[in-house]
């Protein structure tokens, strides 16, 4: 399912390139503009736009905020990995009997989802290591097909 809405998200990027446009970005300016290029090669670029995510420009971004908070607030104090079980009692309730945790990612995603709101919400407003000034997260799929989500914390308290 979400393949194909992916596809369709891409298609739509791809067939309404003037629309969303993609002209007046700087990086396809430069490649059209740049005398050595072999236009040719250049083949049908199409520009992803920076809220889809996972494209380049998206991830740039991203990392821009990311650097932006260590301007600001300096190094985080904490760097915390949690990881989907998929031996979570609520995964295997939801499951069918003859069903593993591999055959429906959907309810793996919305225990993972809720698991995570719920570790954010004791780590931030339950101040478990301390009073945090600001956070920030980036959830990601292992190749075996689990969430995880890494942790940035800054704190009002450093630890020392």
């Amino acid at each position: 399912m979400y393949a194909k809405i992916e596809t369709e998200r891409l298609n739509f990027i791809k067939n309404n390139q003037m629309q969303l446009r993609a002209d007046n970005y700087i990086h396809f300016r430069d490649a059209i503009g740049r005398q050595d290029t072999d236009l040719t090669h250049l083949g049908q670029m199409v520009v992803l736009p920076s809220s889809f995510t996972g494209s380049p420009r998206y991830m740039h971004e991203k990392t821009q905020d990311a650097m932006t908070y260590v301007r600001h607030y300096g190094r985080p104090d904490l760097f915390i990995t949690f990881t989907c079980n998929p031996r979570w009692r609520e995964v295997s309730n939801a499951l069918l009997s003859e069903q593993k945790s591999y055959d429906r990612h959907d309810i793996i995603a919305r225990i993972f989802h809720l698991k995570v709101k719920t570790l954010m919400k004791l780590l931030t407003k339950g101040n478990l290591f301390g009073e945090v000034q600001c956070f920030m997260y980036s959830v990601e799929w292992q190749k075996r097909g689990l969430p995880h989500i890494h942790i940035l914390l800054w704190l009002k308290q450093r630890i020392s």
